[in-house]
């Protein structure tokens, strides 16, 4: 047997386990109200908030007329709601009601109990050694995997820029919202800057430094963003790779940022690239969570 249709089959004994063990081909998943498109679709409506239907089906590679009809069941059983976008009339915000979100985190309950009983049997290495090799197997079959992540400051502000602000302003329901004028005043300063990701030469999210004259040696990062289509390639930590760069190249000591408690994968990953809580340093009405980072001198 040629070595190609070996791998397909190993791929394919593999697929046939996994779906098994998981319990995914039963007709409800984790047992319970829902089916797996159902129960996906909440998360992801849950984990992005205001999405559309066509970031839902670029996301879950799902026909348009599915996706449709998911979304209207979903609707009548008062679990999302749909809204108007003042970006684009033709589509509609998804948002996830109340009962929405209790049912998403019973399932999230759920999942991760399963997820734990399955780790159970595995030391700690074996463990370490299995979310190594998943995330070995995300890279290589992500799409486009050979599509580099381009990251760039802009000198000046143009529309693709102005375009992701308002995206990211209409995403996380941006009470403050920068003009024009503020963000070109912003860029002019050589201590501050926004910065650009390109996948395929097409914007796919930003990032914004700007300097905090209140606290010296302290830059605080703004409007972190990444388009849905986009997630999942490490754009975001890209990104905040060369805000950082950056401000320790100006000499700032300290990044400051706010967020609140809905962001929470945002709230992850600056977690995760060593920022911890500290004291309210802004008047920001939305913000319920503050964190900085200590900027070491890299050798």
């Amino acid at each position: 047997m040629p070595a190609i249709e070996q791998q397909v089959s190993a791929i394919r004994e593999f697929n046939r386990f996994y779906t098994a063990r998981l319990g995914l081909l039963r007709r409800r998943h984790l047992d319970g109200e829902f089916s797996l498109s159902e129960a996906r679709t909440l998360y992801e409506i849950g984990s992005s908030p205001s999405m559309t239907a066509s970031d839902l089906r670029r996301r879950l590679d799902l026909d348009a007329g599915y996706i449709s009809r998911l979304l209207s069941a979903l609707t009548e059983r008062k679990l999302i709601r749909q809204s108007s976008s003042g970006r684009d009339g033709r589509e509609r915000l998804l948002t996830l009601t109340a009962s929405g979100e209790r049912k998403l985190a019973r399932l999230n309950e759920q999942s991760a109990r399963q997820i734990r009983q399955l780790l159970s049997s595995l030391n700690e290495s074996e463990r370490n050694t299995l979310v190594r090799s998943l995330t070995t197997v995300r890279g290589l079959l992500r799409d486009y995997p050979h599509t580099a992540v381009r990251i760039e400051r802009l000198a000046e502000l143009n529309e693709a820029a102005l375009q992701l602000l308002h995206e990211y302003y209409e995403a996380v329901h941006v009470v403050q919202r920068d003009k024009p004028q503020a963000v070109r005043r912003l860029m002019a300063d050589d201590s501050s800057g926004l910065w650009m990701a390109y996948l395929d030469d097409k914007s796919a999210g930003c990032v914004v430094l700007r300097r905090l004259g209140s606290i010296p040696h302290a830059g605080e990062c703004k409007r972190l963003y990444v388009r849905p289509e986009a997630r999942g390639r490490g754009i975001a930590e890209n990104l905040m790779d060369a805000l950082e760069a950056f401000a320790r190249h100006r000499g700032m000591r300290w990044i400051y940022l706010d967020s609140y408690d809905d962001l929470k994968a945002a709230i992850t990953l600056y977690r995760k690239r060593g920022y911890v809580e500290c004291e309210r340093y802004n008047d920001n009405p939305q913000a319920t969570v503050f964190l900085r980072k200590e900027l070491r001198t890299q050798n």
